[in-house]
């Protein structure tokens, strides 16, 4: 059998992966100003660099909102369309024996996918993600250049910014321990705050607020599995993040080591389990 490519479109951003006998072949992500231009320059870089002929090429399957963008066989190779959900499902469930997980796609917005065995479901997401992130630093930071605003976020303190339950109460309430957040940026209007607090601040925000939702919506499943896919979850502040919501909520969060390219994998894996649009 030949390669399947599995290529996720964003709104400028595409991922590209090669799958072959179960092994994945060098992911690559590339930026353009539309979705055509990042899908097609995706896949002429991704063939060239690793050296790979389109008669290699058994099947190309594409996912993501900028596939819609796209019609036809790319580069006269077969081409089919796989379901996103589906995709992000597949790609998070890849390469680890775990049979009941909550997929949490952190991108732009955040995607929340269940997987029980063969049984992937959406089941709704929040408007919070990278987008929120970037919006955010670029008001409150005059920033958009993520590397600058993690290593702000490292010097920051949380503390500064976020009301916590130790703020209002010398003792845990049930449920609560000391350093649980009250209220985010519950402190920011009463105090004087750096760049770097805020910096992580707003990490907290968005990452915690992402982490909460997932854990509530899987109230009654039993699900204690979450798995975090997207270039979100490989900021190093979601380990810590996720580290605090597991103390919380006794429950256990996973970043797989190609978290940014799990949809992509999973496009790739749809074909293989005939899963197409």
């Amino acid at each position: 059998m030949g390669i399947v490519i599995g290529i996720d479109v964003g709104g400028s951003t595409t991922k590209i992966v090669g799958l072959h006998e179960g092994k994945i072949i060098s992911p690559m992500f590339i930026t353009a100003t539309d979705p055509v231009s990042s899908l097609f320059g995706a896949f002429g870089k991704y063939i060239y660099s690793n050296n790979i002929s389109l008669t290699d090429i058994e099947h190309v399957m594409i996912t993501g909102v900028g596939s819609a963008s796209v019609e036809g066989n790319i580069y006269g190779l077969p081409t089919s369309k796989a379901d996103e959900f589906q995709s992000d499902g597949l790609g998070a469930h890849f390469g680890n024996n775990l049979d009941r997980i909550i997929v949490v796609s952190m991108g732009t917005g955040t995607t929340l996918v269940k997987v029980e065995g063969d049984d992937i479901r959406h089941l709704g997401g929040i408007s919070m993600g990278g987008g929120t992130l970037i919006g955010l630093s670029s008001l409150l930071l005059k920033t958009t250049k993520i590397d600058t605003i993690q290593q702000l976020a490292e010097k920051g303190n949380v503390k500064n910014v976020n009301l916590q339950i130790e703020d209002i109460c010398k003792n845990d309430l049930e449920g609560l321990p000391l350093f649980a957040t009250a209220s985010l940026f519950g402190k920011a209007a009463n105090s004087h705050i750096s760049e770097e607090d805020i910096a992580i601040g707003i990490f907290y925000l968005v990452i915690q607020t992402i982490g909460s939702a997932a854990v509530l919506s899987s109230i009654n499943s039993g699900i204690k599995d979450f798995v975090a896919i997207g270039n979100l979850s490989k900021i190093p502040q979601c380990r810590e993040i996720f580290s605090m919501i597991e103390s919380l909520y006794g429950v256990r969060f996973h970043i797989p080591d190609h978290a940014e390219f799990c949809t992509a994998i999973g496009a790739a894996l749809c074909y293989h389990k005939n899963i197409k649009k």
